[in-house]
């Protein structure tokens, strides 16, 4: 018999290292061989496959980003994409900025004795909010594409990196270590030889929708397939001919490409914080931002997908393109 949902349980994310015994045990009880805690990988990998096998609907991740991004690669290869499973997000890893648009909202037993309400009633998608997956891909076939939400390169990727230095990771939560990076950002920015560096960026060829973009310095390239971030930031826009506001054109890829050394970068980071875009900025040549299906990278420096990073190939040739419609359930 095909069960209402299962739970692919991280136990090396951030939230459940502290303990939860309670709920594991209970899940347990509730769910029998349908609570699942891959160790590794590609015992995740199996796993999904077998729940592809099975027909399995609806898959709750109880980990972080990096967690949901293995069970979304996995599901993008072992499903059908006109048979996707439905996925509930409980956030606790060490980075959940996916779950701040489509995450569930409950973990431990609230959201076991919710989820479990939800499937008593038959219908596990009564709430939802649907979003795409960004799907990234190489130009060697024999390398499988991986999917997330959240790309970046560039400033992205050096920020990313000093984040995961364990004199960081291993010292301070997630927020702190936020914060701590910001700082040590902005102390890399202070200093004349890191100024020219970062600034200068990285040499990034952009190409969307067929239409070479920009073939240059790139100081910051960002994609996502979420329609909401932390703290009101919302740096992207529409670009000319495509309308006004993120919600008008929001089912793609927004993007973000900032030329390396930017005109006017405080004030442009400012404005981009707080979710507003000048006139000013959308006039830039420098700034260049949109939505679309389709994006070709060339670059040999790596990029980070939902917190983690990789290498583009030998080439340095990548690919960015959107799942199906993929249906996130709401508490």
């Amino acid at each position: 018999m095909t069960p209402r949902f299962v739970i692919i349980h991280n136990p090396r994310s951030r939230r459940n290292r502290s303990g939860n015994e309670h709920y594991s045990m209970m899940a347990r009880q509730s769910l029998g061989d349908n609570f699942l805690t891959p160790r590794a990988p590609d015992e995740l990998v199996n796993t999904v496959a077998d729940l592809a096998r099975r027909n399995v609907q609806c898959i709750v991740v109880d980990g972080g980003d990096g967690t949901l991004s293995h069970v979304l690669s996995a599901v993008h290869h072992y499903y059908r994409p006109d048979n996707l499973p439905a996925i509930a997000i409980l956030p606790s890893g060490n980075t959940n900025l996916i779950a701040g648009d489509v995450g569930f909202g409950l973990r431990g037993m609230e959201a076991l004795s919710r989820l479990n309400h939800l499937a008593a009633g038959g219908d596990m998608r009564r709430n939802i909010r649907r979003r795409r997956g960004l799907v990234v891909s190489w130009s060697d076939p024999q390398r499988l594409p991986v999917v997330g939400m959240f790309h970046g390169g560039g400033a992205f990727r050096r920020g990313i990196e000093l984040a995961h230095q364990p004199a960081i990771l291993d010292r301070y939560s997630h927020e702190m270590a936020v914060i701590v990076t910001l700082c040590s950002s902005i102390a890399h920015l202070l200093s004349r030889r890191s100024r020219q560096e970062w600034l200068h960026g990285d040499q990034v060829a952009v190409t969307v929708e067929d239409i070479p973009r920009r073939n240059g310095a790139c100081f910051l390239f960002l994609a996502t397939t979420l329609q909401k971030l932390p703290h009101g930031v919302w740096p992207f826009w529409q670009g000319q001919g495509q309308g006004q506001g993120h919600d008008s054109h929001g089912d793609g890829i927004w993007y973000l490409d900032v030329a390396g050394g930017p005109p006017r970068l405080t004030g442009a980071v400012m404005s981009l914080l707080r979710g507003r875009v000048p006139t000013w900025l959308r006039r830039n040549a420098a700034y260049d931002s949109g939505c679309a299906r389709r994006i070709r990278l060339e670059m040999k420096e790596d990029f980070v997908l939902d917190g983690e990073v990789m290498d583009s190939g030998p080439d340095g040739v990548t690919y960015l393109s959107a799942t199906p419609p993929i249906d996130f359930i709401q508490a």
